[in-house]
């Protein structure tokens, strides 16, 4: 393969965020599925290793698709509400995008190994993220799926009744993409 560059965006795949719930009324709370809907990566190449992994994503697009759990099933109006909620607590009038960017790629028995830095809320932390990668006829299927602590980016959990529910600290982030072998 020749050097190239793989530009993947929300067309090649999936950014999912999966919150749950905290508190004393946790159950009183839903657990939400939030989708990323404007973000792109950069893959860079040198014959046939990646080197290179950037991406980014816009805060503004986040959309809460849907919410489990609860007292009650979740409507669009409080789908609405969630967004705002979230919105608020990423300070995304302030900090419009999250990005990583990967120091070094490794080979792997099912993939790569990404290490870089990850930033959120105007703030860098190391982040190892393991790329699972599966050879589907003309295609290549990519997947990875990290945990962050909201907290460890300077994030204050959305909280209500004084703290007997809010969003828990911990988000666990999917990400899924499938880009098409190069002829």
């Amino acid at each position: 393969m020749a050097d190239t560059n793989w530009h993947l965006n929300g067309s090649s795949g999936s950014v999912t965020v999966h919150t749950g719930v905290a508190g004393r009324a946790s159950r009183a709370g839903h657990r939400l599925t939030i989708e990323m809907r404007e973000w792109s990566a950069e893959v860079t190449w040198e014959g046939d290793e990646p080197t290179g992994l950037a991406a980014t994503v816009s805060v503004d697009s986040l959309t809460v698709v849907s919410g489990a759990g609860g007292l009650t099933p979740m409507t669009a109006a409080e789908r609405s509400v969630a967004r705002g909620n979230a919105l608020k607590s990423l300070d995304a009038d302030k900090f419009g995008e999250i990005s990583y960017v990967s120091h070094e790629l490794t080979a792997t028995a099912d993939g790569f190994r990404a290490d870089g830095s990850l930033t959120i809320h105007g703030r860098s932390r190391p982040r190892t993220i393991d790329l699972l990668v599966t050879d589907i006829d003309d295609r290549w299927e990519i997947a990875a799926e990290t945990t962050i602590s909201q907290k460890d980016f300077g994030i204050r959990p959305y909280s209500l009744m004084m703290g007997s529910l809010k969003v828990a600290d911990e988000v666990r982030v999917v990400v899924g993409v499938s880009h098409a072998k190069q002829p």
